[in-house]
């Protein structure tokens, strides 16, 4: 049996996790704050909130560890609830994306651990200290997108496996080119997330009303609107622009659009590092501004749409579930094996 844990801050974790349980030929346990999402197949956990202190105290133990503050109810149940039910059921395997302590307390009652990476600067103790434990280290990115991740240590850098973007419409391809907007205008896609965005809807009025042969639709921003499922939208933009995170750029590569990627604030410098190693090469379809451009927009948009989407092959070619899910399978054969021994 396999456990998955999975973060509750934003949609990105949760995403991921369904397209790689999906390729995977074990049961597995969904482990996570989060409400059970549609179409999980295997069984899950709820665990209790960590983060609902009025005033959490010493949250990362003196630089040791990322989250945990001290004489927290809700830490305390959730370490409670993981631990009994690795007690009783006894997993072979536990993925973590991502927590440092979940992935510690797994390799503490004898677990072996794969942890899902994140771009960034990962130099710090914690960081160091749950890649080190790890038996393998899966990365959503491909290897030819170098300088994603600093801080590893040598022999974590020796297990990690860049498996290529993951996206939760997986290969699903492109569904026919951009319908026009009125009156035969472009359109243009403005992706925001559930993790927070810094725009306003000034700002992207401003921008709208700049661009008049251009059609705009506003998701996940303030402003904009949430849907489940944004893939009619980005399939029918011309331009998608999008912040720096990393299941918006898989779907965006997924669908073959080029982008405008901005790159919101993140701990650890996640979407700045990603947005860097998008501009220091012309290898896939992407402008990056590090701002959102007050002018210029009609120039920026007429640059973009004449970028190659197909470019984005590379960064995302439709298997990186499944690769991630062979990573994990051959984790657990070797877990299980020793079991055996």
């Amino acid at each position: 049996m396999i456990g998955y844990y999975i973060h509750h801050q934003g949609r990105g974790h949760l995403n991921r996790a369904l397209a790689i349980a999906a390729e995977l030929r074990e049961p597995v346990v969904g482990l996570s704050s989060q409400p059970r999402p549609e179409g999980w197949r295997g069984d899950w956990l709820d665990l209790p909130r960590d983060d609902e202190s009025i005033e959490p105290r010493d949250v990362d133990a003196q630089g040791r560890l990322h989250w945990v503050p001290l004489h927290d109810s809700g830490l305390r149940g959730r370490m409670a609830v993981l631990s009994q039910w690795i007690a009783e059921t006894k997993p072979q395997l536990i993925v973590v994306d991502v927590s440092v302590e979940v992935a510690l307390l797994a390799r503490l009652f004898g677990v072996p651990v794969i942890s899902v990476a994140l771009p960034g600067i990962r130099a710090d103790d914690a960081h160091q200290l749950g890649y080190d434990i790890s038996a393998a280290i899966i990365a959503a990115w491909p290897k030819e997108a170098e300088g994603m991740i600093s801080g590893l240590s040598a022999p974590a850098r020796r297990r990690l496996h860049c498996v290529g973007a993951i996206s939760r419409f997986g290969s699903r391809g492109d569904e026919g080119h951009p319908a026009l907007g009125a009156e035969g205008q472009r359109r243009v896609l403005l992706l925001g997330g559930a993790g927070g965005s810094t725009l306003d809807a000034s700002t992207i009025s401003a921008a709208r009303t700049s661009t008049p042969d251009w059609h705009w639709t506003v998701l996940g921003s303030r402003g904009g609107r949430w849907v489940d499922d944004p893939w009619p939208e980005i399939c029918s933009a011309d331009v998608v622009v999008t912040h720096a995170g990393q299941n918006a750029l898989a779907d965006v590569a997924a669908a073959r659009r080029p982008a405008i990627v901005i790159p919101e604030a993140r701990p650890h410098e996640e979407q700045v590092t990603t947005a860097s190693v998008l501009a220091g090469s012309s290898r896939w379809p992407a402008i990056v501004r590090w701002d959102f451009p007050e002018t210029g927009w009609q120039a920026l948009l007429d640059e973009a749409a004449a970028l190659d989407g197909d470019r984005w092959s590379t960064w995302n070619d439709g298997r990186g579930a499944r690769t991630a899910a062979a990573v994990i399978d051959s984790e657990l054969t070797l877990a299980v094996d020793s079991e055996v021994a």
